[in-house]
């Protein structure tokens, strides 16, 4: 059997009411893709839609059920199964643009022995409010060119490489040894952190590819989603920080390096923030242990992160400090659209 191009890892937790649309937006791959559904652990009809979809395209889908690990675990088990030479999460109430996804499975089929990373862009769509905002990567990366961490050109406020945003090689997230905790939430920040220095090659396609829907009250990055599980944010903040010594990406790639310690200071800052907006004794603890535990660990990094990025905008000291933090997530969540 030939080797597919793509494996779309779909993980299911009672989505009954919404996967069908994922699913369906993946079939255009036809046969030189495969698309795994994780049904983990549902309690609703997940299961059986999975399966009906499996009998209907036996040569594109594939179910695993399993029991219940959380999304980390239910991409843990998709990358182990995947056969594809590339390899793409998409959440289960997310969905792919068709035209986009022909571009992206044609681009693959031309270069295919040539790309470690596809970089593609996605867009934050408020369905039921008729409201999209699209994250492009066009002053970053050259368009349609391969190129390298060398050729990264400045990001915007606004432009992070989110999971939404990458499709990876297979082999590279492999050899990354890329394992998300079970059983927690806003793991894909670790999931589109950790294997970037595996990377060598890149391509940027300038195309709407993903989908990435906004509005259900359930949704992890809804603010008081976030409040109930900001020990989940804080952890993922950790394992990103643990998960790669930056001095040894500096020696490869500065570029990437600087990009990588920006990310952790918008994770550190998003958990920053979401303390302080609890407003409790615990999370003001809380809130000055992460910044501890980031200087003892490596005081040349917490000085960059506290005095140099936007981290030490969201730790100003006193009240005032406390204001101006809040005001400022405020306008930057008006102004980018991001929840």
């Amino acid at each position: 059997m030939n080797k597919k191009d793509i494996t779309f890892v779909v993980p299911c937790y009672n989505s009954q009411d919404y996967m069908k649309r994922c699913i369906d937006s993946l079939l255009p791959c036809g046969e030189d893709g495969e698309i795994i559904i994780v049904d983990d652990g549902s309690t609703d009809a997940t299961g059986e839609i999975a399966d009906e979809y499996a009998f209907v395209y036996p040569q594109i889908v594939k179910v695993i059920h399993k029991a219940n690990g959380g999304h980390g675990s239910g991409v843990n088990a998709g990358l182990a199964a995947a056969g594809g030479r590339f390899f793409k999460v998409v959440d289960s109430d997310d969905w792919l643009d068709k035209d986009a996804l022909l571009k992206v499975m044609q681009a693959i089929k031309n270069r295919k022995d040539d790309v470690d990373m596809l970089v593609c862009n996605y867009v934050y769509d408020h369905l039921y409010e008729n409201r999209q905002k699209s994250v492009c990567f066009g002053n970053v990366f050259p368009e349609e060119r391969i190129c390298s961490w060398q050729d990264m050109r400045s990001f915007k406020p606004s432009q992070y490489l989110v999971m939404h945003a990458l499709i990876f090689r297979t082999n590279i997230l492999k050899r990354s040894n890329v394992v998300l905790p079970e059983h927690t939430f806003y793991v894909d920040n670790l999931f589109a952190y950790k294997p970037l220095p595996y990377v060598k090659s890149i391509l940027y396609l300038n195309v709407d590819l993903y989908h990435y829907f906004l509005g259900r009250e359930d949704q992890s990055v809804n603010e008081e989603s976030y409040k109930r599980r900001i020990d989940q944010q804080i952890l993922v903040t950790k394992m990103v920080v643990e998960c790669m010594d930056l001095r040894k990406v500096k020696r490869m790639s500065p570029r990437l390096s600087h990009y990588m310690m920006r990310n952790i200071s918008v994770m550190l800052s998003i958990s920053s923030i979401y303390l302080l907006m609890i407003k409790s004794r615990e999370a003001m603890q809380k809130r000055q242990e992460l910044w501890n535990y980031i200087k003892e660990r490596d005081g040349k990094l917490y000085k960059r992160l506290r005095f140099t990025m936007l981290s030490g905008f969201t730790y100003l000291p006193g009240k005032l400090g406390d204001i101006l933090t809040i005001k400022g997530y405020n306008l930057a969540k008006k102004t980018y659209q991001f929840s």
